[in-house]
């Protein structure tokens, strides 16, 4: 059985606000997660993942690797885009569902993670021929993609927590308030 929140304590508006927010910021941790820990050999990141997703959609190989400079390092633009796009609408949807069923705060949030590395890495792109087959990575791929999903998503959790409870001044939707006045 699925425990739902009782709609009156929901605030989807505030958990848009939040999860656009915790998209953004978790976009940002996790590419400091991949700087001590990169999630491809360098020469399987010569086209990655999120470029070879945009080629396969019928991008040009030019403008899926076109880069923007800053401070003399060339930055790959087009897999930017696609990894904060992916990071906000996750955020959104995490933050948005959360408001009607708490269960996928298990973990604070380390659940859903790894409920998406699995999805995505483990199936779909694989599938999709744009990474190999699981078997066909490198341990230390599936390392950084599993604990960077798990730290992606609880930065969303941190984030979610605090600013809906800042925001509304209310605890999380399934909390009853008489218990958090005591």
């Amino acid at each position: 059985m699925v425990a739902l929140t009782d709609p009156v304590r929901r605030r989807v508006g505030v958990a848009a606000l939040v999860g656009l927010i915790g998209g953004i910021f978790s976009a940002i941790v996790k590419f400091g997660w991949e700087i001590p820990f990169p999630p491809r050999t360098p020469e399987r990141d010569a086209t990655n993942p999120p470029q070879a997703l945009l080629e396969m959609l019928g991008m040009s190989p030019d403008t899926s690797h076109m880069t923007y400079s800053y401070l003399g390092n060339e930055r790959p633009i087009m897999s930017f885009v696609v990894h904060f796009g992916f990071a906000i609408f996750f955020g959104l949807l995490y933050c948005v569902v959360a408001e009607y069923w708490p269960q996928i705060k298990l973990w604070q949030g380390a659940a859903f993670g790894i409920v998406v590395y699995v999805a995505f890495h483990v199936f779909l792109m694989p599938a999709m021929g744009i990474v190999p087959a699981p078997w066909n990575q490198p341990f230390g791929e599936h390392f950084s993609e599993f604990f960077g999903h798990i730290v992606w998503l609880w930065s969303i959790e941190i984030v979610r927590r605090d600013l809906r409870n800042r925001i509304t001044k209310e605890p999380d939707s399934e909390v009853p308030l008489a218990a958090a006045t005591r």
